[in-house]
C-alpha cells in the first residue's frame, strides 16, 4: 500500500494503537504514529485528535485514533472542519463509514475492543471504498454546511 494512515491515540489506547500499527505494517500500509509514546497519563484525547486531523486534511487521507472508550477522540475529532471520525463499533460500522460518510478517520475502543477484532474492524474501514452515490454526496454536503 502507498497511502500513510495517521494514527494517534491517548494512554487509553496506547496499547491497542501499538498493536493496530504493528497489523498495518505486517499488511504492508505505511504508517505515522503521531502520538509514539512514551505513555502519559496526564494526556489528552483532543489533542491526538488534532494531531491526526491535521495531517488527514492536509494529506487527503487516512487516519485511526483510539482512546477508551473511542467516543471522547471520536468527538474531538469530528469538532474540526473536513473531519468525518466514525466509532468502528464492529466490521459493519466500519464498512458502512467508509462506504456511506465517506469516513476519514476510524475511531476505535481501547478498553472494549479485543486487538484481533479490532484489527478486522481496521481491515474493513481501509479495504472499503466510498461508494459516491448521489444520496451519500448530498448527504455529506448537507453535514459539511
Amino acid at each position: 500500500m502507498s497511502q500513510t494512515i495517521y494514527l494517534g491515540s491517548d494512554h487509553a489506547g496506547f496499547e491497542l494503537k501499538e498493536k493496530i500499527k504493528d497489523f498495518l505494517k505486517l499488511n504492508e500500509y505505511l504508517v505515522e504514529d503521531l502520538t509514539p509514546g512514551p505513555i502519559d497519563l496526564q494526556d489528552d484525547y483532543p489533542d491526538a485528535a488534532a494531531k491526526v486531523a491535521a495531517k488527514v486534511l492536509e494529506t487527503n487521507g487516512l487516519g485511526i485514533l483510539i482512546c477508551g472508550s473511542g467516543n471522547g477522540i471520536c468527538l474531538a475529532a469530528n469538532k474540526i472542519k473536513g473531519i468525518r471520525a466514525a466509532l468502528g463499533y464492529n466490521t459493519q460500522a466500519a464498512k458502512l463509514a467508509r462506504e456511506h460518510l465517506n469516513a476519514n478517520i476510524l475511531c476505535l475502543a481501547g478498553n472494549i475492543l479485543q486487538p484481533d477484532y479490532a484489527q478486522a474492524i481496521t481491515r474493513h474501514f481501509l479495504e472499503t471504498p466510498f461508494s459516491n452515490d448521489e444520496r451519500h454526496k448530498r448527504r455529506i454536503e448537507k453535514i459539511e454546511k
